[in-house]
């Protein structure tokens, strides 16, 4: 991968998206010289989709159960996102490349809002 790729907005784009389906993990690489490797569960339970993140950020949605949830398909929407197909058939969430650049940096620091968000219910990554 050489050069840089940019969106519309001058923002980072992928120059490579490739779905590891066995090991359930998403590698985004983006032509700033960024990789982020994204689990599917992390995917899922950050859906930019409204069914999770609601209307306002007070309406989020606690997703628990989703340990051993994969992704089966990546279909590109237009020139500036993808949306997942996972196994628990959820496939609604469009994720822009600013979302995906966004989890990628802040991996480390959302996902353990999510894990301190799922203790605090009572809840956990396990199905039920």
């Amino acid at each position: 991968m050489s050069g840089e790729s940019y969106d519309e907005a001058g923002r980072p784009a992928p120059v490579e998206i490739r779905l590891r389906q066995a090991e359930r993990i998403l590698d985004v690489e983006y032509g700033n010289g960024h990789r982020f490797s994204l689990p599917a569960e992390l995917l899922r339970v950050e859906s930019p989709s409204a069914e999770v993140q609601g209307h306002s950020p007070t309406q989020k949605v606690l997703i628990s159960g989703r340990r051993h949830v994969g992704i089966m398909g990546v279909e590109a929407v237009g020139n500036y996102a993808v949306r997942l197909r996972f196994d628990d058939l959820h496939d609604t969430g469009i994720y822009s490349w600013a979302y995906l650049y966004h989890l990628g940096i802040n991996q480390e620091e959302i996902w353990q809002r999510y894990l301190d968000a799922l203790a605090a219910a009572g809840r956990t990554r396990d199905p039920d």
